[in-house]
């Protein structure tokens, strides 16, 4: 009895202590500390991350330079049981391997993982990710069993070598940003994910209740630069073949709009392709990020800095040579011989040390030359809106360091502080700021979060001052005596100053000695009246054969970017003065009945273009005829013994299409006015018994028109061609249905 009453008491207090707990679960809701409502919801709600996409970088024109795109990854199904599998691993591999970059018994390894260790599927390295969309489709084509594709996104940059670091880079997958505007804009450029939530039943099928949670992915804002591509390809290209032909151990060029400080090209060697950042060897925008010293682009700002003072006269002369500071003693460029006594501005013309160390000391005072480089903005970074910006190194602490900043040597600048210095002697004495953004924009809304304007960071010189001293750059590249002569580009007015820079020895005090063992640098800008572009070059020690100057690469680059943005900008060529060719001009020497080999080395020894008109093996006739005088790069055509035939004149200017006729004894006739377009004898025709050639001409705004409308055309044709196919694939589709 009694134990019946204690054991029913027993369940009675179970029951009590049961149903409590349960009442108390049932409000309070926890266990544990775990919330009962909560833990439901997660087992039968799922939730989906959507992923926004970062931001397209664009050039002014619109052209993608940074974008995602969709990619491909590439893995195999071994698992037997499912319905395709690898069924071959021995001829999949063989078949597989050259489209992944894998060695062929490493993949047949990969693909025998089923088999040896019950793999139900494999990745196939990094060679199969990150795939384009044609080479997806060459390995859809084999038709391997087993073999699948995963789609994803990745960062792609369709121009390859181009602008790299002034673009930088992501990793593939886009989870990091390194270098450039990938890196200093990130926070614009990086997107916000959004997500999807919703409830489902054990099978994974949504309820029809299912208190479904959405936020839209914000896509990262787009970027557009001010970067040209017709001039930003000029500037790579010039420089492949530069980095070529002179294996320098490092260039870098920048291109800018001198009136607003727009920079329309920028470009650095070594260079890399940011979609293979794997074998990046140069991290660094030398343009931005690297200081060295000037040489005599410096004198520049020092001759602008004695004319805004008033203590130049440029007809006063002065004993060239050496000049002496202290106990230390400056020296010319040509082993200290000088040129006797010159005026200063043919000091200028020669690029004389002396000259330049005189007015520092004598005219100007140190205490004012300082307070010009001050003013012109070599104290402080420009504020370009690239990152990793270096700071200048102005030298002041000994007697000397005035002398030598003057002529460019001690101090240590960057290059885009010369470009922004030298804005000011384009300017009118307005100096503006260098810039690259043009735009920040939302790339839903399209609704502009930031936009790029000309900013004037100062006014160093006077318009007067800055007219007299772009008198005097042009006499650099026309006058016989100047340093600047390779740069001139026919039918417009460059202006400019060269530079030839020591540098410091690593290993110790001192500079650098021996052979191609300087910087060789030219800033110019065109046309002289009114400059538009300014361009920058420097190649650090190419190697030079041994009758070439440090202009030789340097011309390279720069005539070819000058003339390319002059002619896309639409700045229309000058008449060429005939007193440039006939007293400061080069003179073709004796050549008829030379060899043509013999003719072709000469005449490139003197930076001239020679064109033959015929397959002999001697020189009959030429056009320029012997001394006469031309500029450098001048096209001079040479007719052989063998019977002449009509080259391709495409681009020609009416200079040299002249030359052509008066050589091959026709009439020119020509429509238009400019560069030829069109050519009524085709190119590898016979000239023997042709009476007159009639060429078709367009000034480079024509030209860049037709070009426009070309490419209009040819979008409209693939659009129609693309809606063509559409409603072929439409119409086979409803035959197919009915």
């Amino acid at each position: 009895m009694y134990r019946t009453i204690w054991l029913l008491g027993i369940i009675l207090v179970c029951f009590i202590v049961f149903t409590g707990r349960m009442l108390y679960v049932q409000a309070v809701k926890e266990v544990d500390g775990q919330n009962l409502e909560e833990l439901a919801q997660s087992r039968w709600t799922t939730s989906h991350e959507l992923q926004g996409e970062r931001g397209t970088i664009f050039d002014r024109q619109g052209n993608p330079l940074a974008e995602e795109v969709q990619s491909y990854s590439v893995y195999a199904v071994l698992d037997a049981t499912h319905e395709e599998h690898v069924e071959d691993p021995e001829m999949t591999a063989e078949t597989l391997a050259p489209y992944i970059d894998m060695d062929e018994e490493r993949l047949k390894e990969l693909l025998s993982l089923g088999e040896t260790e019950g793999r139900y599927q494999v990745e196939l390295g990094s060679g199969a990710r990150h795939l384009s969309h044609s080479t997806r489709a060459e390995i859809e084509e084999l038709e391997l069993p087993g073999i699948r594709f995963r789609t994803e996104s990745r960062r792609f940059y369709p121009n390859q070598v181009f602008a790299s670091h002034v673009l930088g880079y992501t990793e593939r997958d886009m989870s990091e940003a390194r270098m450039g505007l990938e890196s200093g804009l990130n926070e614009y450029l990086t997107p916000e994910d959004g997500f999807l939530s919703y409830q489902r039943d054990q099978r994974g099928v949504p309820l029809l209740d299912s208190n479904e949670s959405f936020e839209e992915p914000q896509n990262g804002d787009d970027v557009t630069l001010t970067i040209d591509s017709n001039i930003q390809t000029t500037m790579e290209q010039a420089m492949n073949q530069v980095e070529e032909e002179y294996d320098p151990e490092k260039i870098t060029a920048v291109a800018a709009n001198a009136k607003t400080g727009q920079i329309l090209a920028m470009s650095n060697r070594p260079s890399f392709n940011p979609n293979e950042y794997e074998e990046i060897t140069n991290f660094t925008n030398f343009a931005v990020a690297d200081r060295f010293e000037p040489g005599s682009t410096m004198k520049i700002f020092t001759l602008a800095a004695a004319i805004e003072e008033g203590v130049y006269d440029g007809e006063e002369e002065f004993e060239s040579g050496s000049y002496e500071v202290g106990s230390h003693r400056l020296h010319d460029h040509n082993n200290g011989q000088g040129w006797g006594k010159i005026t200063f501005n043919e000091g200028f013309y020669r690029s004389s040390n002396v000259a330049f160390a005189k007015l520092a000391m004598e005219k100007l005072r140190p205490e004012r030359l300082y307070d010009y480089i001050t003013d012109f903005g070599f104290r402080e970074t420009t504020g370009v809106d690239l990152p990793g910006e270096a700071s200048s190194l102005i030298a002041e602490q000994y007697e000397i360091d005035a002398a030598t900043t003057a002529i460019g040597q001690g101090t240590a600048v960057t290059p885009i502080q010369i470009i922004q210095a030298a804005t000011a002697i384009a300017n009118e004495g307005k100096m503006m700021k260098p810039y690259i953004v043009d735009s920040i924009s939302n790339s839903a809304t399209e609704e502009v979060v930031y936009e790029g304007k000309p900013e004037v960071k100062g006014e160093p010189i006077s318009p007067e001052t800055s007219e007299e001293v772009l008198g005097l750059m042009e006499q650099v590249v026309v006058s016989s005596s100047g340093t600047g002569r390779p740069y001139f580009i026919e039918g417009f007015n460059v202006v400019g100053k060269t530079g030839t820079a020591q540098i410091p020895n690593p290993d110790g005090g001192g500079y650098l000695s021996g052979n191609n063992q300087n910087i060789f640098s030219f800033i110019g800008m065109a046309p002289k009246d009114d400059p538009s572009i300014i361009v920058y070059v420097a190649v650090d020690r190419p190697n030079l054969a041994g009758d070439e100057s440090g202009s030789a690469p340097v011309s390279m680059i720069f005539n070819s970017v000058m003339k390319q943005s002059l002619q896309y900008l639409n700045i229309e060529p000058a008449v060429s003065e005939e007193a440039v060719y006939e007293e400061d001009g080069i003179e073709i020497p004796e050549l008829e009945g030379e060899s043509v080999e013999e003719a072709e080395s000469i005449l490139h020894s003197l930076g001239l273009q020679p064109v033959f008109l015929g397959d002999g093996e001697t020189v009959e006739e030429m056009s320029p005829g012997s001394e006469s005088h031309v500029i450098f790069g001048e096209r001079v055509l040479i007719r052989t013994e063998e019977a002449s035939v009509m080259p391709d004149i495409t681009g020609w200017s009416m200079r040299d299409a002249t030359k052509l006729s008066d050589l091959a004894g026709m009439e020119l006739h020509h429509i238009g006015s400019g560069y030829v377009t069109d050519q009524s004898i085709p190119a590898g025709t016979g000239l023997e018994g042709k009476g007159y050639l009639t060429v078709e001409m367009m000034s480079p705004q024509e030209i860049r028109d037709l070009r426009e409308e070309e490419a209009a055309a040819q979008e409209e044709a693939e659009a129609e061609e693309s809606s063509g196919e559409e409603d072929s694939e439409d119409e086979e589709e409803r035959i197919r249905r009915e």
